[in-house]
């Protein structure tokens, strides 16, 4: 049995990610610090030159997104006709779209005939690092966030849905053209959401499996419990949101041409690791392994690294505790070298 409500009707019945005010003196460094809620700051970067451009057209944000971008190829999603937008798997569990690369003048002048002869093609340049394809653009659309070394990214396209799937960083992503809808779920929901392959991916990352526009609960009965929890939002231009690290969000670009900006950041340093890594490593040496055995390595994770509390060096000299003890750069970098000596025999 399918849900009966689809499309904007579903979101309709969801409860709405709760706004926040801020002030433009202070910033919004307090907002930001120690949030494990998401919320949305309406006007947020109003001011910016790219959403005046966007807020004359399509063409005008294009043509000032053009002005800025240097001369080097442009990584592009690009579905076949008839396609609705939505970049996922098709019926071979192979993507539904094609990836290419080209002059970003290129791409935007295939959007232009496509507007023109009244042509629904999905185009979409996902997660395009500002800094290193863009000049100025940085500089002249920015937004302080503290001592905060964020990645900058944008997010180019015509209607698209993204399906549900969630990011180790903080995410701040501001709405610089078009509307943008956000769909969210905790880190909790994800036995909920039906996730497929871990290395099959439509973007690097795992994602439900679930059609947002037409759940099918006898397929997947789990997802109603999904939507119980489950927050919506949209976003106009010069919105921005905040998403927490890993929560489950799918996202929806609703205007025929759109433009976000987001902002990634981690709580914890960078030489750290990705906890990602872990989980598929863990996959290969642990998962198959008869139950009793992995009884044991539970236990021992749970030791090491979940509870990780002074049964475990107490009764170690302090200066012999290694990386046993609050990693630094220096043992984490020893501890990284010996990762990839042993994953290499």
């Amino acid at each position: 049995m399918a849900v009966a409500e689809q499309g904007s009707s579903f979101t309709d019945r969801l409860a709405c990610v709760p706004e926040r005010e801020w002030n433009e003196g202070a910033g919004i460094d307090a907002l930001l610090d120690g949030a494990r809620e998401p919320f949305v700051l309406r006007g947020l970067v109003a001011d910016w030159p790219l959403v005046a451009a966007g807020t004359r057209g399509g063409r005008a944000a294009r043509r000032y997104l053009l002005d800025h971008a240097r001369e080097r190829p442009f990584k592009v999603s690009i579905g076949p006709p008839g396609h609705d937008g939505r970049l996922f798997y098709d019926s071979e569990m192979e993507m539904n779209f094609r990836i290419g690369t080209g002059k970003l003048a290129d791409i935007f002048a295939g959007i232009d005939t496509a507007e023109e002869l009244g042509e629904n093609r999905t185009v979409y340049l996902a997660s395009i690092d500002i800094p290193s394809h863009f000049d100025g653009l940085e500089e002249a659309n920015s937004i302080e966030l503290g001592d905060r070394e964020p990645l900058q990214s944008i997010w180019i396209g015509t209607r698209t849905k993204i399906a549900a799937h969630n990011d180790f960083p903080d995410n701040l992503a501001c709405c610089a053209a078009g509307r943008r809808r956000f769909t969210l779920f905790p880190p909790s929901a994800f036995r909920n959401l039906y996730l497929g392959p871990i290395d099959n991916t439509p973007a690097g990352r795992v994602v439900s499996m679930v059609d947002f526009d037409a759940p099918d609960l006898a397929a997947h009965p789990r997802y109603a419990n999904a939507m119980a929890e489950a927050l919506t939002v949209e976003l106009e231009p010069g919105d921005a949101i905040f998403i927490p690290s890993m929560w489950w969000h799918h996202v929806e670009g609703l205007a025929d041409f759109n433009i976000l900006v987001n902002y990634w950041w981690r709580r914890t340093p960078a030489w750290l690791g990705q906890p990602q890594a872990a989980l598929n490593h863990a996959i290969l040496a642990i998962r198959d392994l008869p139950a009793e055995d992995k009884a044991i390595w539970r236990e021992q994770f749970d030791h090491y690294v979940f509870d990780n509390d002074g049964r475990v060096t107490d009764h170690i000299p302090e200066t012999a505790r290694s990386i046993l003890a609050p990693l630094t750069s220096e043992t984490a970098g020893r501890l990284r070298a010996f990762l990839l000596r042993a994953l290499s025999k």
